[in-house]
């Protein structure tokens, strides 16, 4: 992958884990008044997006990820086995290390079908970068909001 790219991802990827490091485990399955959602589903939702984004039809994930990680889910629709922090991040490091193998060629690539306006995966790839910084703020939102109303 491009280098410029990769520092990116790997940047982005270095802030979201660390952020995670840090949070109290007994805050991740707290839904806060007002969101839909809670830390835990926050960072399986950033690992299964990614992956549906960058290795779209070689998906390295369970199956069960996007049922409970995907777009429109929400952690009062999970059923059986769901994945514990301590599985997602491995799983987040192992994907940026395959985010670093996609071939330079591969960027420049149209996209099947464009999404949201985006043609190429070079596109898709800056719009998945986005989307995880976003899941970094809410994260960092919700779990300043839960340490002042739970402890």
């Amino acid at each position: 992958m491009n280098q410029e790219l990769y520092r990116q991802f790997e940047m982005t990827r270095g802030f979201f884990l660390r952020s995670i490091s840090k949070i109290t485990p007994d805050l991740v399955d707290i839904q806060p008044q007002g969101y839909n959602n809670t830390i835990h589903w926050h960072i399986g939702h950033v690992l299964t997006v990614t992956e549906q984004f960058l290795f779209g039809k070689s998906f390295a994930l369970p199956g069960n990820y996007v049922e409970l990680f995907g777009n429109g889910s929400k952690p009062a629709d999970w059923q059986g086995d769901v994945p514990s922090i301590e599985e997602l991040i491995p799983q987040l490091e192992e994907q940026l290390l395959r985010i670093k193998e996609i071939p330079e060629e591969v960027l420049e690539q149209k996209l099947e079908k464009p999404f949201i306006g985006l043609e190429t995966f070079r596109e898709l790839a800056n719009m998945s970068l986005f989307h995880e910084s976003n899941h970094l703020g809410q994260l960092h939102s919700m779990e300043l909001l839960l340490e002042r109303t739970q402890h």
